[in-house]
């Protein structure tokens, strides 16, 4: 043994070849935190005092070969400072420069995984052997950062610019034969074949037959490119990423800015570029709400699993009672991830309208090469359409997902309980009707849950999971174990009007019915928003939720909540409503859809929508883009720091998830609370007061105002 240490070792094999071998104790995965990046520091240092020795060659002994660096030690390395984030990239560059300049020649045996740093030091070694069922990838910018040890330096040199760039800038990951045409690895092997080939291929690099010389030169040398060629070349990638990327997240082109400005220079002095720019973003708070995001996203995987774990049975087999788009979504997704599903409808023509949806979705699959057309006849066999309770005695749950009337659920969820297996599970689908409501029509309350998904249910990845007063752990634990077998996000919640993101939702709605009825022009709301980071404007959205069912669900909420939500005056979305103009689902709502050539709709502006609002609306004027925010976000802040403090919702970190997965809030904010973070209280305080005439809804909670007092913040 050279060197042994908790995180690695290095061993001497036969033919004086050492070996690295990565194999972090205590974790499921090899990652670099700073125990690894130091344990690798010290490691060379007995490379470097071995005598003899011929080759290097570098393993994993996870079934992943290294994830990257560890994302939880960076909130508090970015809130250290740019000095300290150097710091930081250096120790880690100190390392890779040492392993490509051993006095022999190094082959990394890549399995599974190799992800950001992972990535770099395969980048470091001279010769490159994957796996045929593994990945590469550089997906920093996802986290709003950019490579930290080496990758916009080497891998431009090594795959070329125009490659490297998309690499970088669009966070992929690459599977082994893309990886192996663009140059990125020397071979791919199955396997149970890689370690031989990696060692095969080392010998020939230490008997001469390889040039590892020549590749060390390329990976330090400037960039093979003359000024005509960079500036066209730099200029189009530029345009293209920042035109793909977006306004919002600066990462992508400032990671093809970093290898622009480092083309010219070698390796120390390009590697000085690419830690500046690295500082320079991980101190944006962009980079601060990704990488909140991502630790936020294993905070509620870790919440499910656990969840999972309590579960008294895995979901072999399950049932959905509705076959319209939502039944016909969730039976896709239940059939796609491989969980056997009943669809139940009580006429033919709802079957069939739900087995023409899971057909549809599932030949775009087949279309783009994700599935064969004999997998996609395996799904779509998987999903057996009944008109008759046959069968339903044999499923684990079933998924209520009929018409959204409190007497119809009742009757078809009464009536269901009576088909099913004592311990099977019922859960509805349900959008706004109270969970502890329904379940006064059944005999075991206990066996009941809500679980909302978010349309189209193949796209949107959270599900609510809805505890009603009577719902068992047990009815939670299931139902969320088959959201996590459907590739769903879970947020457990408690039961009230509208559960998490629906009550959240419409007060966001009625600062925009607000601001119309005040005079503001709905497009230029549309747009403010959008601008903001929204995906679509809050008229856009209604027209995409329907209206028809924003009118119901306000209904609700202001049942529910009258003293911030019942409002004193007709709305515009009650006027679209009244006229039949009911959004994307008939062609006309706020604004008029045709479909394109693709066959999607596309918004234009329509006359009509104006003419109606003028019994509504105030006389016409313009408001700044600040008012506009402050006045749509308010009340969605305020009614989220609501049910935190009422514990409808467990965390900050489930809260902000569940608007990003079931909304589209945008991600570089991080959510609502990472939002409320960065502005400040005293901003929420500010707005809170100058908007006080508008109503309850734009007062601060007591538990922001105690914050906001203590100087506290939510993460």
């Amino acid at each position: 043994m050279i060197y042994q240490s908790d995180a690695l070792t290095v061993t001497r094999l036969e033919g004086d070849i050492a070996e690295l071998h990565f194999d972090l104790k205590g974790e499921s995965v090899n990652k670099f935190d700073q125990a690894t990046v130091s344990s690798l520091s010290a490691a060379l240092d007995a490379l470097e005092a071995e005598s003899n020795l011929k080759g290097l060659l570098v393993t994993s002994g996870k079934p992943v070969f290294i994830v990257g660096a560890d994302i939880t030690e960076f909130t508090g390395i970015f809130g250290a400072g740019p000095e300290e984030i150097k710091g930081f990239t250096a120790a880690n560059n100190a390392n890779l420069n040492r392993l490509q300049a051993l006095p022999y020649p190094s082959c990394v045996a890549i399995n599974g995984f190799a992800l950001g740093g992972g990535f770099e030091i395969c980048l470091a070694c001279d010769f490159r052997v994957m796996s045929s069922a593994a990945k590469v990838g550089l997906p920093e910018t996802r986290l709003g950062i950019l490579p930290g040890w080496g990758g916009t330096v080497r891998l431009p040199r090594i795959i070329g610019v125009d490659e490297a760039a998309t690499w970088i800038a669009s966070a992929s990951e690459q599977r082994a034969d893309k990886a192996f045409k663009a140059g990125a690895v020397d071979a791919v092997a199955e396997p149970d074949q890689l370690r031989a080939v990696a060692l095969t291929t080392l010998n020939n690099a230490i008997a001469g037959k390889l040039d590892y010389a020549g590749r060390r030169d390329t990976k330090s040398s400037p960039l093979p490119l003359n000024d005509t060629e960079a500036t066209m070349a730099f200029f189009t990638m530029k345009s293209m990423v920042q035109q793909q990327a977006g306004r919002n997240y600066p990462a992508p082109v400032k990671a093809v800015e970093v290898i622009e400005k480092a083309r010219g220079m070698g390796l120390e002095d390009a590697l000085e570029v690419e830690a500046e720019g690295f500082a320079e973003l991980a101190v944006t708070p962009v980079a601060a709400a990704l990488v909140g995001v991502f630790l936020s996203d294993q905070l509620l995987g870790k919440k499910a699993k656990d969840w999972e774990k309590k579960a008294d049975k895995k979901v072999a087999r399950a049932a959905v009672l509705g076959a319209g788009i939502m039944g016909g979504g969730i039976a896709y997704q239940s059939a796609y991830k491989g969980v056997p599903i009943l669809m139940k409808d009580i006429n033919q023509e709802g079957l069939d309208l739900g087995l023409a949806e899971s057909g549809k979705l599932l030949a775009k699959r087949v279309e783009r090469g994700q599935m064969t057309a004999a997998q996609m006849g395996d799904v779509l066999n998987s999903i057996d359409p009944t008109l008759t309770y046959s069968g339903f005695d044999k499923v684990d749950i079933v998924v209520e997902a009929v018409v959204e009337n409190p007497k119809v659920k009742h009757a078809v969820l009464a009536e269901t309980e009576k088909e099913i297996a004592e311990d099977a599970i019922l859960a509805s689908n349900t959008s706004t009707i109270s969970i502890t409501h329904l379940a006064e029509a059944l005999q075991r309350p206990e066996n009941f849950c809500g679980m909302h998904f978010f349309n189209p249910v193949h796209a949107m990845p959270l599900v609510e999971v809805i505890r009603g007063e009577k719902t068992s752990d047990k009815a939670v634990a299931r139902t969320v174990a088959y959201a996590n077998k459907m590739g769903k996000k879970a947020v457990v919640v408690k039961d009230c009007p509208g559960f998490l993101v629906n009550r959240v939702l419409f007060p966001y709605f009625d600062g925009f019915s607000k601001l119309v009825r005040d005079g503001a022009d709905f497009q230029a709301v549309d747009k403010v928003m959008e601008r903001w980071g929204w995906p679509m404007g809050p008229a856009y959205l209604m027209d995409v939720v329907g209206i028809d069912t924003g009118v119901h669900a306000a209904e609700v909420m202001a049942e529910g909540f009258p003293d911030r939500m019942k409002l004193d005056f007709k709305t515009a979305t009650e006027v679209m409503f009244e006229h039949e103009r009911y959004g994307q689902k008939n062609g006309k709502g706020f604004y008029d859809y045709q479909k394109d050539k693709r066959g999607k709709p596309k918004k234009t502006s329509s006359d009509e929508t104006y003419r109606l609002l003028e019994e509504v609306a105030g006389e016409r004027k313009e408001f700044e883009a600040d008012d506009i925010i402050a006045r749509m976000m308010l009340p969605m802040a305020t009614e989220l720091a609501r049910c935190l403090e009422e514990g409808i919702v467990g965390t900050a970190s489930e809260a902000d998830l569940a608007l990003l997965y079931g909304i589209g809030f945008p991600p570089f904010r991080g959510g609502i609370f990472r939002w409320i973070d960065t502005v400040g209280l005293d901003y929420m305080a500010e707005a809170s007061k100058k908007f006080a005439h508008l109503g309850k809804s734009y007062e601060l909670t007591e538990g922001m105002q105690a914050k906001l007092a203590a100087g506290e913040t939510y993460y």
